[in-house]
């Protein structure tokens, strides 16, 4: 078996959940531009860059956004079908196991990018607040956003009523090494969690997880929901799913940092395909554009050097981005019908979620002889 070199993170660098030092930095994607930056096409160039290295605490086992410098930029995401479908499922789930009923009160943290279980939660009759104790506390992607872990996860534990239970959706660490999701890791998401560590995390504020479902948005089991109530509370011990899932990813080796830094190797070959593609694709005369103007787009576009010789546009459902460009390389925005319109020959889709959704919403793409190209990150032609 390879042995990843492990580098030490830097000399600032703490834990975000403990407040000590002592970790490995288990992947780096070297200098980056912020991945919600979208440039006009005639901003001043150069587009700023940091590094961007993902750190594992020694300490806490979490995974997470080594430094930041940046500030986060307007939110200009739509919220795709597979999320609103996934908002379904999970709130489906947690009226199944009681969470959910006429009357809850709720305190939501939605996702910064859009993403919101408001609708589905009034639907069934729970009540949505601004202040605790509360019956629910739901987080989806919200807590990944912060920068104190500590700080956040008290945050919530304490809007609880004494038997109040929160639920967190998470792009599990798991999956994320599993599938060689390198460019999941991106300016503004500061902690990634796997099981083991986000079920250490609550004990150490008197919390236990009482309920986890696994769904395969984000690739195989990619996405986590996990329920937490307080010690003590109506609601009893550990439940053994949760028991099972954190044995299970143990023994994958999701806690060893030497594990996790394959995503180093997953990085290597994905660049190295996107690359053999490209140039393919242009000894052959293709035109390649894209679909997805995405916050994980950007270091894929970047890492793999890819430009405007190689990708013509990235179409994208916001109208907010479009007439804007990606950062570094200054690959256009286009709206869908501008794609439509271009007829190209391969389009790659940079979320690789919404395949469904787009081949059904443009179906002219492929009518006019296209082909979609899946980037899950390497090149997959459907």
């Amino acid at each position: 078996m390879t042995t990843n070199v492990l580098a030490e993170p830097i000399a600032t660098w703490v834990d975000r959940w403990s407040g000590k030092p002592g970790g490995a930095v288990v992947l780096d994607l070297g200098s980056q531009p912020p991945s919600d930056l979208f440039p006009a096409a005639d901003d001043p160039l150069p587009d700023p860059a940091y590094p961007l290295r993902m750190v594992m605490s020694k300490v806490s086992g979490l995974l997470q956004l080594e430094d930041d410098p940046t500030e986060p930029e307007e939110v200009m995401g739509v919220e795709p079908v597979a999320l609103v479908r996934q908002a379904e499922l999970c709130v489906s789930d947690a009226a199944d196991a009681g969470y959910v009923r006429e009357g809850t009160t709720v305190v939501e943290y939605p996702s910064p990018h859009g993403g919101s279980w408001g609708g589905q939660l009034t639907a069934r009759g729970a009540v949505l607040v601004d202040a605790g104790p509360v019956d629910l506390v739901v987080d989806v992607h919200g807590m990944m956003h912060d920068r104190d872990q500590n700080v956040a996860f008290v945050e919530r534990r304490d809007l609880l009523a004494p038997d109040g239970v929160l639920v967190m959706m998470i792009h599990d660490v798991a999956s994320i090494v599993r599938l060689g999701m390198w460019n999941a890791l991106k300016s503004g998401h500061f902690a990634y969690y796997s099981v083991p560590a986000l079920v250490s995390m609550a004990r150490e504020i008197g919390m236990v997880s009482i309920g986890a479902w696994q769904y395969p948005l984000y690739g195989d089991r990619g996405t986590t929901l996990i329920a937490f109530a307080r010690s003590g509370s109506r609601w009893g011990e550990q439940a053994q799913v949760v028991t099972d899932l954190v044995e299970s990813q143990t023994a994958e080796g999701i806690v060893d940092p030497q594990r996790v830094a394959s995503l180093s190797q997953t990085l290597t070959a994905s660049v190295a395909a996107i690359r053999s593609y490209l140039d393919q694709a242009k000894a052959a005369g293709l035109t390649v554009a894209g679909y997805g103007a995405a916050s994980r787009t950007s270091a894929l576009l970047v890492s793999a050097k890819v430009t405007t010789d190689d990708l013509v546009g990235i179409a994208d459902a916001a109208a907010g981005k479009h007439g804007r460009t990606m950062p570094g390389n200054r690959i256009p925005i286009w709206s869908p019908a501008h794609l439509v319109e271009s007829r190209p020959d391969r389009v790659f889709l940079f979320v690789p979620d919404l395949l469904p959704e787009v081949r059904a919403t443009y179906p002219e793409i492929e009518a006019n002889g296209g082909r979609w190209v899946v980037m899950d990150p390497t090149p997959r032609e459907v």
